[in-house]
């Protein structure tokens, strides 16, 4: 497959695999920001624009360094086929610390997945199963 990126900006790196193997492409800062300790930090710019083939879906995910070590978590983000606008993305700082990002630091990255499309088809009941509608701690955690 490929993906073809656009640059929005001179400034904005293209999205990379870090490693042979890895999954998540790395998406990068285009302007130095700071998520505020405890706040979020809506509309970051990565000034590209990408062009997902159809029947695919790019999933922003957190860097898991970025997560595990200062607490910050990548906001939903779910890229259709269809979007070719500036890829942006809002990130949560759990901590209570700022976190300062310079321009050009990975942000975030995208998983590119397949997409399987539903029929939908109103029922006047569902089947049943062992679960049934238990939810939220049904099963004892």
């Amino acid at each position: 497959m490929k993906l073809e990126v656009k640059k929005l900006d001179p400034r904005a790196k293209l999205p990379a695999y870090e490693h042979p193997g890895d999954a998540g492409l790395d998406f990068y800062a285009l302007e130095d920001f700071v998520v505020p300790a405890g706040g979020r930090k809506p509309g970051i710019r990565t000034g590209v624009a990408v062009a997902i083939p159809e029947g695919y879906v790019g999933l922003f995910w957190d860097k898991s360094g970025l997560a595990a070590k200062h607490g910050l978590k990548v906001m939903a983000g779910v890229i259709d086929s269809g979007y070719r606008g500036e890829l942006l993305l809002t990130l949560l700082n759990t901590s209570d610390v700022d976190y300062h990002f310079k321009a050009g630091e990975k942000v975030m990255q995208m998983l590119i997945q397949a997409v399987e499309r539903a029929e939908i088809v109103e029922v006047e009941n569902l089947s049943d199963t062992s679960r049934g509608d238990g939810g939220f701690g049904s099963t004892g955690k």
